[in-house]
């Protein structure tokens, strides 16, 4: 930052100081922003339900929730992603900057499914589970209905035991 304020004060020594906190302002808008524009590659872990296995990736930071699948072009058949909160909660999810068309359940202590919703792409609206959870696993359009994996069923590896 200190690098950043001495170039503009250099460049521009007239520059009014609203101005200069301004152009810092949108200097690091852009360098956030511009983080956001990549797909993010999170370790991932094996979970079962049923006879299905999933490699999901985990997003546990609130970073690596915030940004979750955004801007990610395509998911393998058994990819997905897991979002792991701290508490549990009504946990709601958009599809801002997603790209693909993606299915979202949610999931409590336990490991069972409390609710799975279908979300479009690139959306704002708000999709949330119905009682409060601390997981939610994004995987592809209809992978779930495909299986006839619904609410109530259990996932099972790590955090759920089998």
């Amino acid at each position: 930052m200190t690098y950043i304020k001495t170039a503009t004060l250099h460049l521009r020594p007239r520059m009014p100081v609203i101005a200069r906190l301004c152009l810092l302002a949108a200097l690091a808008f852009a360098a956030t922003t511009g983080a956001q524009t990549m797909p993010q590659k999170l370790p991932a872990i094996s979970l079962g339900v049923g006879i299905y296995l999933i490699n999901a990736e985990v997003a546990q930071t609130p970073d690596q929730r915030a940004i979750g699948l955004m801007n990610r072009p395509t998911m393998g058949v058994s990819d997905g992603m897991l979002f792991a909160f701290e508490a549990g909660a009504t946990q709601c999810f958009w599809m801002k900057n997603t790209l693909l068309p993606l299915s979202i359940a949610f999931i409590d202590d336990d490991g069972a499914i409390v609710n799975i919703i279908e979300m479009k792409p690139q959306s704002l609206e708000s999709h949330c589970s119905t009682k409060p959870v601390r997981f939610a696993l994004e995987m592809n359009q209809g992978w779930f209905a495909k299986r006839g994996i619904k609410a109530g069923s259990k996932l099972t590896g790590q955090p759920w035991p089998k």
